[in-house]
């Protein structure tokens, strides 16, 4: 299985150094130089693939993956197969498969979640396309994938839906995670929160990697002193729309009332009104505490 790679960030360097490990042929290719590059450009990444070829795109959501395509688009083949592994909007995803379609172009949409650690040793991916190339790309997915954190779920977009509404449920978890260990700080009662998050990550109801890694951070600084309390939204900082916004969107379409994730989003974007070392500055570094484990967003102060 060969496959050609662009995008190669956080995320897709991880991606591509898993891939090789697993007997995958990566020819990797990104816009600045990168290490484990091997392609020159697009052009001498698509030469180094037999048609049908399959590309897998690695690339920040939005206009990124309209002008990759734009570029791709002249240079590939009726048959050849493209993947957005990114976090794309689920409309966008409709209409660039329309648009590829048109000349036989084949799309597909993966939502991988798992941070970096899980790009680097075995993501959880969402994937939306046609059952035929779900089973042609079967080996790369595999691969790059945890055991049984995978699947079809439906036709092209519903891959890059399902990452959508994950990403809001995420917002919610990170957030009641950071306020109970804000109120567990200004208790009555002297804890010390590593103690109390060990045993939280220890077989109890609430155990899970977000608790985890927010037991790393504590075991690192108790008061997360080198910790930004702004947060940012999925995709970037401050007040940057991501995946978590989507959701919201696609709840009031569908008049669907999500109190949970719109009060965790609206938290996000005014935490640079939370005073540093106020208890919500406190619980705004817990959630950005997360956030750093498991994408090394850029929270911690300098």
């Amino acid at each position: 299985m060969k496959i050609g790679f662009i995008g190669l960030g956080r995320m897709g360097k991880n991606m591509v150094l898993n891939l090789r490990e697993k007997g995958i042929d990566v020819v990797a290719w990104n816009r600045t130089p990168n290490e484990i590059a091997n392609a020159k450009n697009l052009d001498d990444l698509i030469s180094k693939l037999k048609a049908p070829r399959i590309i897998w795109l690695m690339v920040t959501a939005g206009e990124a993956v309209d002008q990759m395509l734009n570029k791709l688009v002249d240079k590939l083949e009726a048959g050849d197969l493209v993947i957005d592994g990114g976090n794309s909007f689920y409309k966008d995803t409709l209409r660039r498969s329309e648009i590829l379609s048109k000349k036989g172009i084949h799309f597909m949409d993966v939502g991988t979640s798992g941070g970096i650690e899980g790009a680097r040793h075995g993501a959880c991916m969402m994937i939306g396309g046609t059952k035929e190339d779900y089973e042609r790309v079967l080996p790369v997915l595999k691969a790059a994938s945890a055991p049984n954190a995978f699947g079809l779920l439906g036709p092209v977009g519903a891959g890059h839906f399902a990452k959508t509404i994950h990403n809001g449920i995420e917002y919610g978890m990170m957030e009641a995670i950071g306020e109970g260990a804000t109120i567990l700080k200004h208790s009555p009662f002297k804890y010390d929160l590593r103690e109390v998050f060990r045993i939280y990550n220890t077989r109890s109801i609430i155990e899970s990697r977000l608790v985890e890694w927010t037991l790393a951070e504590l075991k690192e600084d108790p008061n997360l002193a080198g910790i930004s309390s702004v947060i940012g939204s999925a995709g970037g900082s401050g007040k940057t729309r991501g995946e978590a916004h989507w959701t919201v969107e696609l709840a009031k379409e569908m008049c669907i009332d999500i109190p949970v994730i719109k009060a965790s989003i609206k938290i996000r974007d005014n935490s640079d009104k939370d005073k540093e070392n106020s208890p919500n500055g406190f619980r705004n570094k817990v959630v950005a505490a997360m956030r750093w484990q498991f994408g090394q967003h850029q929270v911690k102060k300098k």
